[in-house]
């Protein structure tokens, strides 16, 4: 492609500053159409991101010959029907993590982007951040260890927060709270970015095993997950996920331990990368860019442009999907 146009089904709040603008702000990009099951909003978000078309529904998007590419942003249970019809009609996908619902689903759109001749990518963002990408150069480069062998020991994952008012009140629940549109609540919407960016820095996880609780009685969905995992590389790892904590207990951190050192760093909060060896503590500060999704994006154009790779694919989405499924299953 010359030019990529986009189209976004589902155009709500992850848009509005997430994507939305680095598909029109990305060079030899641009946002083509957007759509909404509210006319009204639909209408309402391309007035004020300078959209010339938007739409009502999903098929006609998909059909709008003047769109290359659609990104799937709706909520988990819709992406697999979603990208099926995007890809049956010959176009990429890009879709919202967490990929799908379960690991079978992702193995459905990823034989259907095979067949179509299609790619499908996801937005699993971070593998494209500066912030992720000076973790993986630390990392890479042996500073606290040679990753693919016995000198990386260990991984630890730590994520704590408190309820929000509406995790609280039953009729306002958000819907990633409810299991038929979003899984296993808050877990599988936030853990999937560090289960990723881990297979990303360390390779492939061959297997996982978890424990699922709900402590705060809030609502029905887990809050509460605790996990063991081991990379394909023989690398141990161990996560926590609490979602009812107290806010003197709140906490984001990742720890990758080695015989040389230690690399301490967050999924959300971006707090200083830490590297600490035998020499002292270094600490880089790496802010995001304004528009948490724009390298990832970037990476897209390029790739079909056919000026270089995107990063995170249907295949590497699918595994982060695995591991997940692997943590929650009874």
């Amino acid at each position: 492609m010359e030019n990529v146009n986009w189209g976004i089904l589902g155009c709500g709040d992850v848009c509005e500053r997430k994507s939305g603008p680095p598909m029109y702000k990305t060079p030899h990009s641009a946002l083509a159409a957007v759509m909404r099951r509210d006319a009204a909003k639909a209408a309402d978000f391309a007035r004020r991101h300078g959209v010339p078309r938007s739409y009502a529904d999903a098929d006609a998007l998909i059909a709008d010959p003047g769109v290359d590419i659609v990104y799937v942003a709706t909520p988990p249970d819709s992406h697999r029907e979603l990208a099926l019809k995007v890809l049956a009609a010959g176009k990429p996908v890009y879709v919202e993590k967490p990929m799908a619902m379960n690991h079978a689903e992702c193995l459905d759109m990823i034989a259907a982007a095979e067949r179509s001749g299609q790619r499908l990518f996801v937005a699993y963002y971070r593998r494209a951040l500066p912030y992720f990408l000076k973790v993986k150069e630390l990392l890479d480069s042996g500073a606290v260890g040679e990753v693919l062998s016995v000198e990386v020991l260990s991984v630890e994952v730590r994520y704590f927060r408190p309820e929000s008012p509406e995790d609280r009140d039953p009729a306002r629940l958000p819907w990633r709270l409810r299991r038929e549109v979003g899984g296993e609540g808050y877990f599988c919407d936030m853990a999937p970015h560090t289960l990723d960016i881990l297979d990303f820095l360390l390779g492939e996880i061959a297997d996982a095993r978890g424990c699922k609780t709900n402590r705060g009685g809030f609502y029905d969905v887990a809050d509460t997950v605790a996990a063991s995992f081991r990379f394909r590389s023989g690398v141990p790892g161990t996560g926590m996920w609490c979602f009812v904590a107290p806010p003197s207990a709140a906490e984001d951190s990742v720890v990758v331990t080695g015989r040389k050192g230690s690399v301490r760093f967050s999924t959300f909060d971006f707090t200083p990368v830490e590297l600490v060896t035998a020499r002292g503590v270094e600490r880089f500060e790496i802010a995001p860019p304004e528009h948490i999704q724009g390298p990832l994006i970037e990476t897209i154009v390029r790739e079909l442009r056919g000026e270089g790779v995107c990063p995170s694919t249907g295949v590497s989405a699918a595994r982060t999907s695995r591991v997940m499924d692997e943590i929650m299953k009874e």
